[in-house]
């Protein structure tokens, strides 16, 4: 099968599974007070929580069991970053790098707190040292390299702590030809570090260039909700294979204020995936209880294209 006939039957798949959502949530479009509400909305805490589309009452438990996925509409909720790494990669495979790794107040920067305060907090309620966690594993006994956002630490923003780790994630995934899977969950840049923080969309743009034009190298990332700002604009939409997440929250600038700026009303779920799959900025959309398999699938048939043109 070539690679176009291949993608074309994903497009076909992925337009079955959107459909499949569609239906079991029927009606579902969020307005931009409840997107805000959902993103706002602790999973990991007590023994129930509520989903964000339904708000059925669902036991944490079953929920976790579930891949946080609502058993009564099928809706994704947030996952944090350690539940990304357990959904992909192969138990007692994975090994981290750059754990130490800790923010610095260059900028002194204040408002209601410092933002050293503000890190301090955070690490303590994430177990966290920063937004993201990077490593290697192994997904389905392939080798691969794995970077996993965590909206829980300071909205999944984007400072120079992340910057960095991604960065020296994707060195290490050049250096030794391993395939490269970024998991966004951001609200963007971290406005406490300025132009510090903004460096790091060119600076991780740049090594990804190296990864995937100079050295032919795969890269996937896996759009969930929500993926916005500086990681939109950046690494987000960098991909060999772009994947999204059902209902995912895809965006650059917010809904108010595009509309404050256009000065024109947007039409709800403008900003969803599967808007953004219509309209040719992602390639799949895939339910979290596939996404192994479909990567898994995505490695063999590269292995193979590489097979084919190493002979």
């Amino acid at each position: 099968m070539s690679l176009a006939n291949w993608f074309e039957e994903k497009r076909k798949f992925g337009g079955l599974i959107g459909a499949f959502i569609e239906k079991a949530t029927k009606g579902y479009v969020l307005s931009e007070g409840e997107k805000e509400r959902s993103i706002g909305t602790g999973t990991n805490k007590g023994l129930w929580t509520r989903c964000d589309n339904c708000e059925n009452m669902l036991y944490v438990r079953f929920l976790k069991q579930n891949k946080r996925v609502c058993e009564e509409c099928g809706y994704h909720l947030q996952m944090d970053s350690t539940e990304r790494i357990e959904l992909s990669i192969d138990r007692g495979t994975w090994i981290p790098m750059d754990e130490d790794m800790v923010a610095r107040d260059v900028l002194e920067s204040h408002d209601e707190e410092s933002y050293k305060d503000r890190i301090v907090f955070y690490q303590k309620r994430t177990g966290l040292t920063d937004a993201v966690q990077t490593g290697i594993g192994k997904l389905n006994g392939v080798s691969v390299a794995l970077g996993a956002m965590d909206f829980q630490f300071m909205g999944g923003s984007m400072g120079s702590v992340v910057g960095e780790k991604i960065t020296r994630l994707i060195e290490h995934a050049t250096k030794e030809s391993m395939p490269l899977i970024l998991v966004c969950s951001s609200g963007g840049a971290r406005m406490q570090e300025g132009t510090l923080s903004l460096m790091q969309m060119a600076k991780i743009s740049s090594v990804l260039y190296i990864h995937q034009v100079r050295k032919g190298l795969l890269y996937i990332p896996i759009l969930t909700y929500p993926t916005t700002g500086g990681v939109t604009a950046s690494f987000g939409m960098l991909g060999d294979i772009i994947i999204a997440e059902p209902r995912a929250y895809i965006a650059f600038a917010g809904k108010r204020v595009i509309e404050q700026t256009l000065r024109q009303k947007i039409p709800d779920g403008f900003q969803v995936a599967e808007s953004s799959f219509d309209h040719g900025l992602l390639d799949l959309i895939v339910p979290r209880n596939l996404l192994k398999g479909v990567l898994s699938e995505i490695f063999e048939l590269y292995a193979s294209t590489l097979r084919r043109a190493s002979t």
